[in-house]
């Protein structure tokens, strides 16, 4: 399994930025998905994810409100739709998928692949 991690970039405080994953290759058995980020001498964390059979994805309590996490399950793709940006958000954000199930899907060790990470940056 291959994901490809687009959308980061610059952005003032406040803006918005939309992040996209696709998966490919051998994706029938990786219905959980996720999205981390790590800032500079920081532990990777946990920002929203969730599997295929979920309701609601969870968050990250330091993005409810701002981030809005969906999947297209037909195109192997999630999406991190991020609003209101504030500078504490700036980190290398990556999507993951493994074979999750929701009650883990904000452990990083829950998942079996990652994409290459995707810098955002937001200034004040």
């Amino acid at each position: 399994v291959q994901l490809q991690a687009s959308g980061g970039g610059l952005v003032h405080a406040g803006g918005s930025l939309r992040l996209s994953c696709a998966a490919s290759g051998e994706t029938n058995d990786i219905y959980g998905r996720g999205w981390f980020r790590q800032a500079p001498g920081k532990e990777r964390e946990f920002v929203a994810g969730s599997t295929r059979r979920s309701g609601a994805p969870l968050y990250a309590d330091s993005v409810k409100g701002r981030f809005t996490f969906s999947r297209d399950n037909a195109k192997n793709t999630v999406y991190l739709q991020m609003n209101s940006l504030e500078p504490e958000d700036t980190a290398v954000y990556y999507c993951a998928a493994g074979r999750t199930i929701l009650s883990t899907v904000d452990r990083t060790s829950a998942y079996y692949y990652w994409g290459q990470g995707t810098q955002v940056t937001v200034s004040s």
